[in-house]
């Protein structure tokens, strides 16, 4: 047990040092490449031939069962032989996945690379880094919708990218932690409710639901303990407040939880009706509008996602010292 506490602890250390290299293999990458893949094998054929609901709604349900068992597979087999080989092996193996597993710096850079963008080159610029980060369309964004998009995204991803990544693998190891992100990346390739992914990507959809409910909650909760510690740019009172207020405001039950959280921190409004493929999507929003939002805003928002991490990891590690001094 001790050689996956070193690496899980080595490998949340890791992703805050190093996070994920330009131009360098990725997992992650790769999943999504196989999710891409069976789609095309899976749903192209009813794109051309008509629609048939059911059967797309089956081939997603394989879908998922292929993706999550073939990362699962590999992700266990490739532990077991470097852990047979020698333990060191297996240490730095399962160090270096757990880095993948997670995101905070990778996060932390592309939402700074909108507010470089904005103060350095524009708007075209920042409507372009944004683009990166975000599903929803961003040429229709002004420099306000810029920066909330940004801060959203952040708010969002400290639990999506960076916190349930940590409670899964810190539960069962690289091998639930990419699992996770099996699920977390299908989502967001074919989880969509349009016309094309609504059958398709109904599984899909609904166990990432599944899989974010609890985790979505502890990361807010953290988040308003990181908001009280964090100093007088947060303010863990009002993060509270418009936590209970708003947390259900989005069609989905986990993406307002940290939202809410982060805006009532900022002391900000985030969300409200957002462009995705054309079409405008009614939104409520999220927190109040006690200021206006500023491109400083990005910046306080991926800081107040590393403390939230930090907290959690000396939660964690507490509890492992807590359950050693008790063996």
């Amino acid at each position: 047990m001790i050689y996956h506490i070193i690496a899980f602890v080595a490998g949340v250390v890791l992703d805050w040092v190093v996070g994920d290299p330009m131009n360098f293999p990725h997992p992650i990458r790769w999943i999504g490449t196989l999710i891409s893949k069976l789609t095309h094998c899976l749903l192209d054929p009813y794109l051309r031939n008509g629609r048939k609901p059911k059967a797309e709604k089956r081939n997603g349900f394989f879908l998922v069962f292929a993706v999550v068992g073939i990362t699962v597979f590999l992700t266990a087999a490739i532990l077991l032989v470097t852990y047979r080989i020698h333990p060191y092996l297996g240490v730095v193996t399962e160090t270096i996945m757990t880095c993948y597993v997670l995101a905070a710096k990778s996060l932390f850079v592309e939402s700074m690379k909108v507010s470089d963008a904005l103060k350095e080159q524009g708007l075209e610029a920042a409507r372009y880094a944004v683009s990166m980060i975000v599903g929803r369309d961003t040429n229709v964004l002004d420099e306000k919708g810029v920066i909330r998009a940004a801060v959203e995204t952040v708010a969002e991803n400290t639990s999506d990218g960076v916190i349930a990544p940590f409670l899964y693998t810190a539960l069962g190891g690289p091998v639930l932690g990419f699992a996770y992100k099996a699920i977390n990346t299908m989502d967001s390739m074919v989880g969509y409710h349009n016309e094309k992914y609504e059958d398709f990507g109904f599984f899909a959809a609904k166990l990432d639901d599944v899989v974010n409910y609890l985790p979505s909650r502890i990361s807010a909760l953290f988040m308003i303990l990181a908001a009280f510690l964090g100093g007088k740019t947060y303010s863990g009172k009002n993060a509270w407040k418009v936590f209970r207020r708003d947390r259900f405001c989005h069609k989905s039950p986990n993406s307002a939880q940290t939202e809410s959280v982060c805006a009532g921190a900022l002391g900000v409004r985030l969300a409200g009706d957002a462009s995705y493929f054309g079409k405008i999507v009614k939104k409520p929003y999220i927190g109040d509008a006690t200021r206006e939002i500023e491109r400083e805003d990005i910046k306080r928002s991926g800081i107040l996602m590393f403390l939230t991490e930090i907290l959690l990891l000396l939660s964690w590690g507490c509890i492992w010292g807590i359950l050693y001094l008790w063996k």
